[in-house]
């Protein structure tokens, strides 16, 4: 189906760009420890990059909110989508030509907009931080492993405790069943539109990857996108 290739399309490039891995366990076993309950209690600390944590400014999520919902990635990645679609004439009912284009677009563009503020506006409701960290551990399966787990997960309290995230699950369920209900032809239906959101949550998945991996450095422009520090969530004693 049009959103299956797309989406799988999506995650490729975002693969081959940064040759990806992740990481969230950052045992650090003590090789001058004396003792196998000294190892043991070394393995046990919790990873580095919660110790490091420094919560988000309100500032901070609104920049990123306005970003993530109305910034360069969701127009491009919209026009991409509508792009396909407008290929494979899916749906047929909004036929060819500039107009159906434009639908298209506008469906895409949509479906993103609800999916961000449904992941932001619930994250506030839930006192979440659901912006993306970049690992601070080293390798390509941790640091691929990290950016993963961080499309279900997100930090909550001071010192950033990782858990569970709903809103980061529900989010893209959020845009695709607008859309169906919203404006797609009356032939669609919820099982539609769970299929559809399947698709953007893997979307997720390789855009976390494409933020763990591209390098942008201080004056990059890049940089200015907000891929360089967790996407533009400060983290003072993270690893570039």
């Amino acid at each position: 189906m049009t959103m299956r290739r797309l989406m799988l399309l999506l995650l490729a490039i975002a693969g081959l760009t940064v040759l990806p891995p992740l990481a969230m366990a950052q045992s650090q076993a003590d090789s001058g420890a004396s003792s196998s309950a000294a190892a043991l209690s070394t393995k046990t600390t919790p990873p580095q990059p919660d110790l490091t944590y420094t919560s988000p400014t309100e500032k901070t999520k609104l920049h990123n909110y306005f970003f993530d919902a109305f910034g360069p990635y969701p127009i491009v990645g919209a026009a991409l989508v509508a792009g396909i679609n407008q290929a494979r004439s899916t749906p047929p009912e909004w036929k060819q030509g500039a107009e159906g284009y434009g639908e298209r677009f506008g469906s895409s563009f949509g479906i993103a907009a609800v999916s961000t503020t449904t992941r932001y506006g619930l994250a506030k409701v839930f006192r979440e931080d659901t912006l993306y960290y970049r690992c601070e551990c080293t390798g390509f399966f941790p640091r691929l492993s990290h950016a993963v787990i961080s499309t279900f997960t997100s930090r909550r309290g001071e010192v950033g405790h990782r858990i569970f995230s709903f809103p980061a699950l529900v989010a893209p369920y959020a845009g695709t069943m607008t859309a169906v209900y919203g404006w797609y032809p009356d032939r669609y239906s919820a099982k539609d539109g769970f299929r559809m959101g399947n698709y953007s949550l893997l979307g997720y998945v390789g855009g976390n990857i494409a933020l763990e991996f591209l390098y942008s450095g201080p004056h990059a422009w890049l940089s200015r996108m907000h891929l360089n520090n967790g996407h533009g969530a400060s983290a003072s004693g993270s690893q570039p």
